[in-house]
C-alpha cells in the first residue's frame, strides 16, 4: 500500500462497528441522493463523439464505455483528440474491462492477458479522466477458491501500486453466483478484499441483477436496505458505481439476464430505496438494460423520477414485474 494512503471509509462514523453512517438530524429514509444516472454507451464514431451523442439522446448524467474490444484480447489504442474531448466534457465516466478477464484462471495465458488488459484499461481510463475501471471478480474454474485468491493477490496488487493517487479506482463487480465464480453475494467480497489488503484504490461496483441472482432479495425496499447495510459493513465507503439493472429471473436463480427497470422481478420501487440509502448516496447509477436508445431513455427517466420524487407521467415507469 502506498505511503500516506488511507482506506476509504476509515473516517466515516460507525465504520469500525460496521454500521451505516446516517446523517444526524435528518430522516435518512426520505433523503434524495444527488447520484448521477446514466448508462453504458456505444462509442461508434469516436470515443467522445459517439459516447456523448448517445448520452445526450438518452438523458445520461454519467457514462460507462469500453475502451477496447469487450469480447477479445486485442488492445485498442486511443485517439488523443477524442480522449481530450471526453475529459474536457466533464461527463462523469467509467471504463468496463473486457469480459474475458479472469485473474483467477488456472490457465497461465489467460492470466497474463488479463493482467495486460486490466493495465491497458487503467491507463486508458486515466487518459480520458474516468473515475474507475470495472472488472468482473472472476472464477476459480476447477480449483480451490483459496488458490485463485492467492493468485489474484500476486497479480493484482502490483497493478494497484501502479495507479497514482489521482488515477482511476479498480472496481470489483461481483457476478451472479454461477459456477465457480469467486464473488456472487456481498459477503463473498470480504475474502476478496482481504486478499488485496483492502487497498485504497480498490472499490466495488454493485450490479443489482447480479446481486439478486446470487440470492439477495432486492424486490422490496427492506431487502434492498439489508443488502446495502451488509455491503457497508464489509466494504465501508468502497461503493463507487451501481449497475442498475432489473432481472428477468427470480431471486437466487444464478442467471445473469438483465431486464428493463420495473419490468423484471426486482421491480422499480426498490431502486428508489437504493438511492435513498446512505451507503449509496452520491454513487452513480449506470443502466445496462436491453433495448436501444428509446428503452435506455425510459429506464434513466424512471430512475430520475425515483431519485427526485417527480410525478410519474401516465403510463410511464410502471412496475410491471412478472407475478
Amino acid at each position: 500500500m502506498s505511503a500516506g494512503r488511507r482506506a476509504p471509509g476509515a473516517d466515516m462514523p460507525g465504520a469500525a462497528a460496521g454500521k451505516v453512517a446516517r446523517p444526524r438530524g435528518l430522516d435518512w429514509r426520505h433523503m434524495t441522493s444527488l447520484a448521477p444516472i446514466g448508462g453504458h454507451v456505444p462509442v461508434a464514431g469516436g470515443l467522445a463523439r459517439g459516447a456523448l451523442r448517445y448520452a445526450s439522446e438518452i438523458g445520461a448524467e454519467m457514462i460507462q464505455v469500453f475502451v477496447t474490444n469487450p469480447r477479445g484480447w486485442a488492445l485498442t489504442a486511443g485517439d488523443p483528440a477524442q480522449d481530450v474531448a471526453l475529459r474536457a466534457s466533464g461527463m462523469p465516466s467509467f471504463v468496463h474491462a473486457p469480459y474475458l478477464v479472469n485473474l483467477g484462471s488456472p490457465t497461465a495465458e489467460t492470466v497474463e492477458r488479463s493482467v495486460a488488459t486490466v493495465r491497458h484499461c487503467l491507463l486508458r481510463a486515466r487518459a480520458i479522466g474516468a473515475r474507475g475501471v470495472v472488472v468482473h471478480t472472476g472464477s476459480a474454474v476447477d480449483r480451490p477458491r483459496e488458490t485463485a485468491l492467492r493468485q489474484i493477490r500476486e497479480r493484482l496488487l502490483p497493478l494497484m501500486e501502479e495507479i497514482p493517487d489521482d488515477g482511476p479506482d479498480l472496481l470489483l463487480e461481483p457476478m451472479a453466483g454461477q459456477g465457480a465464480m469467486l464473488c456472487g453475494t456481498v459477503q463473498e467480497l470480504e475474502p476478496y478484499l482481504a486478499a488485496l489488503d483492502r487497498h485504497p484504490k480498490v472499490g466495488v461496483c454493485l450490479d443489482t441483477c447480479h446481486a439478486f441472482a446470487a440470492g439477495h432479495d432486492l424486490s422490496t425496499p427492506e431487502g434492498m436496505a439489508t443488502t446495502l447495510d451488509a455491503l457497508h459493513a464489509i466494504a465501508p465507503g468502497r461503493l463507487r458505481l451501481i449497475h442498475a439493472n432489473d432481472s428477468k429471473d427470480v431471486c437466487g436463480s444464478r442467471r445473469d439476464r438483465h431486464e428493463n427497470i420495473g419490468a423484471g422481478h426486482i421491480g422499480a420501487l426498490p431502486f428508489g430505496a437504493l438511492m435513498r440509502h446512505p451507503a449509496a448516496a452520491g454513487v452513480p447509477l449506470c443502466v445496462e438494460t436491453p433495448g436501444g436508445a428509446g428503452r435506455h431513455r425510459e429506464d434513466i427517466a424512471t430512475l430520475k423520477r425515483l431519485r427526485d420524487g417527480s410525478p410519474r407521467p401516465a403510463g410511464a415507469g410502471r412496475d410491471t414485474r412478472p407475478p
